[in-house]
Formats: structure tokens, C-alpha cells, sequence
């Protein structure tokens, strides 16, 4: 007869972890064994400079060395401002291995924005690109951070002033290419800072750990049937939760990395054809750059390119265009606090039998989650009932498993409200398709996904209020075909006040990081409740149909 067993499983008797059987798992393996089983391969082509993954390996080796002799160990932050460049690349690498966390920062965002971070993360070493040093230095101005400053010198033509005292080659070439870089002892601890910003503007540090690097890493190459030896075009920014993970899973497959420091149509239709480039990410708007681009912009090539999208769904006509031209679309979906890409609009064979249109409409769904991530539901956002599938009903989209944050650093409460329910809590609403494919519908903070950046309503409006002749005002998401979506504020003036949309526009500039000004402003009175809030669902309406 059945009873309560006291004794162990035979499974677990004797049968012990140890340091055969167990190695915490960390992205940084990808290069290590790269590097030991295709040492002559190209790792990484950048303009006419390229490396081979055993000088790549060796180089990342430099950086980790150089960086612990400065002092630079396990809970130290290093930050880095910089293109898609092999410093960049590098330093997902480098920086872990002496066991630092790396906080790879916005180069959008303002000088007072960047202050905060380096002030927030405790930032130890900053290396910045010289063409950002005019930012970098009104940063390093109002912060109250002192970081060690490395200057990188990739395009001299491009180049401000030196902040530092050396520059990253000289910083490679007093690190030991042999060092014994550090394997996490857990792979729970940090691997990486990243920042999002929050409905009040002030940016939140998303904490990733090397065993959610490692897995979403691998869920992008399962995704996308990667194949072995992928050439990757670095369109996509890197400082995006750290290329959505792509930093490492191009190496897991020992592909090459190609950088590329400005996203330009001719730039990367250059690469394509020269490189053979097989795989790229980006938001619609590196889509739109290049169905737009003009016939002196276009080069010929004569191979499928793979790109992967996220952000606001790719509009039909976009992707008709885009995919007419050798180019084959993914719909992914996720946020800086899963790692990047978590769902996929996941293909079947059937679908393409569809018109275009239908065809566009099934792609632009956020889809099933990923192989690596374990829970994905639409339900209400206080009980976390499930709601039904019916394509209608509309709930938050929770997340749960091991590509899910370690949580907001030094902000306990907003982890705490985040993981509320052993859930994720996105903040997206969405609606559940009969075949189980999720789709959203309206972003629950009002937040603007513009060009795959993150843009707060409220800082926005915090900036038109601070304009003497503002009454009151709101801002909203305007549906736009290059850039997904774009800030449309509704404006009401105090009686007597006059001014126009452009100068308005100008005014915002010099309150906000450029991307994040309004570019449409209607003048009028506010839509309002009988409580006295403004009716925001009619002003996208009225967005919409401007």
C-alpha cells in the first residue's frame, strides 16, 4: 500500500550536483568554445578591419584583464555608449568575464538622462564612443559618478573631444590575452543592466542574469532556425536588451558578427550584397528605410535575407513591399524585462495560401512564446483569471520562467508590483486568439513605442506643460508607417496665448531627447470624463484618423 515516503528517492540518494555534472550555464561559453573549435573562422567584420574568433576570444580576454587591474570585479558596473562597433561587441564579453555587470546605455537619450543612469547603476568605467563625447560630457557634468573613462576611437572623423585618459586599443594591449576570465559561481547572478523607462519618466535598471542570458540566447536561435555559421548584420542597436540577445547567439552558432556604425538603406544593402548577409533585426521602421529606399540606395543581391521585427506590428503594405524585394519576415514580441524577443508569431505552412492582406494580419500578431520561456497568458489584471479565446476580450499579458528579470535594481517596490501573483506583469492588453495566439491591442501605461524606443506620455506632457502658454495637455501614439508610432499632443492654450505647432515643437526639444518631441500638435479643448480625466482612447482616435 501507498504512504508518505521518508526515506530519499533512489534518484536523489547518492546522486549529488557536483562539478561533473553541474556548470552554471552563462552566454559566455558560446565564445569560448567558437573560439576552440573554429579559431580561423570571421567572428566579426567591421568596415575593412575584421577579426577571426580566436583573435575576437583573445581580444574579449584583453578587455576582462585589463578591466580587473583596474580593480573591476563580481558587482561593479561598467558602462558603455556606443554604435554597433566591435568595442560594443566586445564588451558583452569582457565585461562579464571579470565578473562585472554591463549596462550598455541609450546613445538617444539626453545628457540629465544618462546623469541618472551613471548616477543610479554606480557606474565604475565608462567607455564611450568619441563621436557621443558632447553628450558624455554634459552626463559626466551633472552626474555625481566619477567612472573611469575609456575613449573609443573607432571613427576618428566622427570624433569629439577625449574625455579619458586611454583609449580602448591602448587598453586591450595591457590585458592578458590568455587571462583566466571568471565563470559566474551562480548562474543567477547578473550578467547585465539594462534601462527602461517608466510611465514617470524616470528610467528603471533591469537586472538580467547569466542563466536568462544563456536561455534566451538559444530561444532566438531555436526561433528563427538558425543555421550554423548565420552572417548577422548589426542593424538593430546593441544597447537594446543587449541586441535582443543576439550579442551571444550569433556566436552560440559561430556566425559572424558585421557591424555597421550608422543604419543607413545604402549601408546596408552594401552589406548584404558584400557579405552575404543571411540574418537582421530590427523595428519596422529599418523595414520601411529599406522598401523606401531609392534605386541609387539598392544594391543587388541574390539570396533570402531573414530579418526579424518587433515593436508596433510591420504595416501589410510594409511588408509586401519588403518581402517582394528577397526579404522573409518574423514577428516577434517582448520587452526589456524578458530579455527582448519572448513570443513569436510562429509560421504555418498553411497561411500562405492566404491573400496578403490576410497573411499581414496573421503575421501581426504577437503569437506563442518562445520554446524558453515557460508561462505566456492574456488575463485580468487583478485576479489573473485567463480570459477567454475569443479574440475579443481584452486582459493584461503576463510572463513567468527563466528569461524573466532578476527584477528592478534598488527598486524593491516596483519589483515587488511586477512579479504581484508569481506573474510578469507587462502592462500590454491583448486578446487571445481561438488558435492560442495572442495579440495586443492598447498599451496599458499609454507608453509610445517609436522606432523600437520606449517614449513616456507623461514626460512628454511634463515637457509641454513647462511652456508658458500651455493650459493643458496630453499626449498620445499616432500610427505612422517608418516609425510605428509617434507622439501626437493634444494641446489646450490659456486664454489670450498664441503659439505654433513648430515652435511648440521646438520648445520640446530642448526639454526631451529629440525622438521623444511630439511630431504632430492639435490645438483645442480636452476631451474629459465626468471626473475631470481626459478621455485618452479618444484622442487616439482622433489620431488615428488625422
Amino acid at each position: 500500500m501507498g504512504g508518505t515516503r521518508t526515506d530519499k528517492s533512489p534518484y536523489e540518494a547518492g546522486l549529488e550536483r557536483n562539478g561533473a555534472n553541474y556548470v552554471p550555464l552563462t552566454p559566455l561559453s558560446f565564445l569560448r568554445r567558437a573560439a576552440a573549435v573554429f579559431p580561423e573562422r570571421t567572428a566579426w567584420i567591421h568596415g575593412g578591419r575584421q577579426a577571426s574568433y580566436a583573435a575576437f576570444y583573445a581580444r574579449c580576454r584583453r578587455l576582462a584583464s585589463a578591466l580587473a587591474k583596474r580593480g573591476i570585479g563580481p558587482g561593479d558596473t561598467v558602462a558603455i555608449m556606443s554604435p554597433n562597433t566591435p568595442a560594443m561587441l566586445e564588451a558583452h564579453y569582457g565585461v562579464p568575464m571579470c565578473g562585472a555587470v554591463l549596462n550598455a546605455l541609450n546613445y538617444r537619450l539626453d545628457a540629465a538622462s544618462l546623469a541618472f543612469i551613471l548616477d543610479h547603476a554606480k557606474a565604475r568605467v565608462l567607455l564611450t564612443d568619441r563621436s557621443f563625447s558632447p553628450v558624455i560630457a554634459g552626463a559626466l557634468a551633472q552626474a555625481e559618478a566619477a567612472p573611469l573613462v575609456i575613449d573609443i576611437d573607432d571613427a576618428p572623423e566622427e570624433g569629439g573631444d577625449l574625455l579619458g585618459g586611454i583609449e580602448y586599443e591602448t587598453l586591450l594591449a595591457d590585458g592578458d590575452p590568455d587571462y583566466e576570465w571568471r565563470w559566474p559561481e551562480d548562474e543567477w547572478e547578473a550578467i547585465s543592466l539594462n534601462y527602461t523607462s517608466g510611465t514617470t519618466g524616470n528610467p528603471k535598471g533591469v537586472v538580467y542574469h547569466h542563466r536568462g542570458a544563456y536561455l534566451n540566447s538559444l530561444g532566438d536561435g531555436v526561433t528563427w532556425a538558425m543555421p550554423h555559421g548565420p552572417v548577422y548584420l548589426w542593424t538593430l542597436p546593441m544597447f537594446h536588451c543587449n541586441g535582443w540577445c543576439f550579442t551571444w547567439a550569433v556566436s552560440a552558432y559561430a556566425g559572424t558578427h558585421v557591424c555597421l556604425r550608422k543604419v543607413e538603406a545604402g549601408a546596408i544593402f552594401q552589406a548584404i550584397a558584400e557579405h552575404r548577409v543571411t540574418h537582421f533585426c530590427g523595428a519596422p521602421i529599418v523595414l520601411s528605410l529599406l522598401s523606401n529606399a531609392s534605386k541609387e540606395e539598392r544594391v543587388p543581391f541574390d539570396h533570402r535575407v531573414e530579418v526579424m521585427t518587433a515593436a508596433a506590428p510591420p504595416p501589410a503594405a510594409v511588408i509586401a513591399r519588403i518581402e517582394s524585394a528577397g526579404f522573409h519576415v518574423t514577428h516577434v514580441y517582448g520587452l526589456t524585462e524578458v530579455y527582448g524577443p519572448a513570443t513569436v508569431c510562429a509560421w504555418h505552412d498553411e497561411w500562405n495560401a492566404l491573400p496578403l492582406e490576410e497573411q499581414a494580419a496573421f503575421k501581426a500578431r504577437q503569437g506563442v512564446p518562445y520554446a524558453t520561456l515557460d508561462g505566456l497568458m492574456v488575463a485580468d489584471s487583478r485576479t489573473l483569471a485567463p480570459v477567454p479565446p475569443d479574440g475579443e476580450t481584452m486582459g493584461e499579458v503576463f510572463m513567468r520562467g527563466n528569461t524573466v528579470m532578476k527584477g528592478y535594481l534598488a527598486n524593491p517596490k516596483a519589483t515587488e508590483e511586477a512579479f504581484a501573483g508569481g506573474w510578469f506583469h507587462t502592462g500590454d492588453l491583448g486578446v487571445v486568439h481561438a488558435d492560442g495566439y495572442i495579440e495586443l491591442k492598447d498599451r496599458a501605461k499609454d507608453i509610445i513605442i517609436s522606432g523600437g524606443e520606449n517614449i513616456s506620455t507623461i514626460e512628454v506632457e511634463g515637457a509641454l506643460y513647462r511652456h508658458p502658454a500651455v493650459l493643458e495637455a496630453a499626449v498620445v501614439a499616432r500610427p505612422d508607417e517608418t516609425w510605428g508610432e509617434t507622439p501626437c499632443a493634444f494641446v489646450t492654450l490659456k486664454d489670450g496665448e498664441q503659439v505654433e505647432e513648430a515652435a511648440l515643437i521646438e520648445f520640446c526639444r530642448g526639454e526631451l531627447a529629440r525622438y521623444k518631441c511630439p511630431k504632430t500638435v492639435v490645438f483645442g479643448e480636452l476631451p474629459k470624463t465626468s471626473t475631470g480625466k481626459v478621455r485618452k482612447y479618444v484622442l487616439r482616435e482622433r489620431a488615428a484618423a488625422l
